[in-house]
């Protein structure tokens, strides 16, 4: 079962496939929970006013909320089709700025921003510059928030166990007898290390949400046809799979199956460098 966690070696072609079909991934991919935002306010403090910079806002998933509690926006999404939907999207909103380009290139503008947010982008950005340009676009204090979401045991899971089978036989990268993981199985200690490392951040809070989305077949056909994993397949293989995964969703469980997402806010908030460090000292 392929998902969207990047080996390093294909992170950048895997990345530019979302641009291939926005207008698909606009409409198939979930948002987010509600009361994420509520926490996200109560953490790092987006609220109105608030100046935030986005990092892979994608078609704005994460961005509309944000626009509608009154933050002021800089989106910065890599790919011209995924932000021309955002820019659709987003046109009501004056507050907001959607810019075409990759994070890891974008010149930082000269005002620092109280907030950074990537939800479910994070990982697609190199691991060699995310923390550090992060805190570098925050202001004294700023708060960096991580959206991370995974699928998890739940829902239909005999449909999760027996859809394997698709799998191994589409695609040869599938590992045998793979399964979902428990939701308090899922180990996310690597992001509190990565960001302990960056010695430019505190502590990391994490808050958690389950919660279980229906599809119907086309619906699920949809949403995996937007994975980069599934679109980096050769297309026979991958429409071998889909057609497999089809004929199981309504020959076996009704024409509908429910999968269960994990969705995960970390919030960590900006420590002085050393250099910032000596320079007070000296000051003193």
């Amino acid at each position: 079962m392929r998902d969207d966690t990047p080996d390093e070696a294909c992170r950048v072609p895997l990345s530019r496939t979302f641009d291939e079909d926005p207008e698909l991934y606009d409409r198939a991919r979930p948002g987010y929970p509600p009361e994420l935002f509520d926490d996200l306010a109560r953490t790092a403090g987006t609220g109105p006013g608030c100046r935030v910079l986005e990092v892979g806002a994608g078609t704005g998933k994460a961005t509309v909320p944000l626009a509608e509690r009154g933050c002021r926006i800089t989106a910065v999404e890599q790919g011209a089709g995924m932000a021309a939907v955002a820019r659709r999207k987003l046109a009501g909103f004056g507050a907001v700025e959607v810019v075409t380009a990759d994070f890891e290139t974008w010149p930082l503008p000269a005002e620092p921003f109280d907030v950074v947010v990537a939800a479910t982008a994070f990982h697609w950005i190199d691991p060699a510059v995310r923390m550090v340009k992060a805190a570098d676009a925050l202001r004294a204090g700023g708060a960096l928030a991580v959206v991370a979401t995974q699928h998890v045991a739940g829902g239909s899971e005999e449909f999760f166990a027996e859809v394997q089978g698709c799998y191994e036989r589409f695609d040869p990268a599938t590992s045998p007898g793979l399964r979902l993981p428990a939701a308090e199985d899922v180990d996310t200690s690597a992001y509190a290390d990565e960001a302990a490392r960056s010695g430019r951040f505190g502590p990391v809070v994490f808050r958690r949400y389950e919660w279980d989305l229906t599809y119907t077949t086309a619906a699920y056909l949809g949403v995996l046809r937007t994975y980069s994993g599934h679109r980096a397949l050769p297309s026979p293989a991958r429409e071998g799979l889909l057609r497999c995964i089809a004929g199981l969703i309504d020959g076996r469980y009704g024409g509908q199956v429910t999968k269960r997402y994990l969705t995960e806010l970390r919030v960590s908030r900006t420590v002085p460098s050393s250099r910032q460090r000596r320079r007070t000292a000296f000051q003193g």
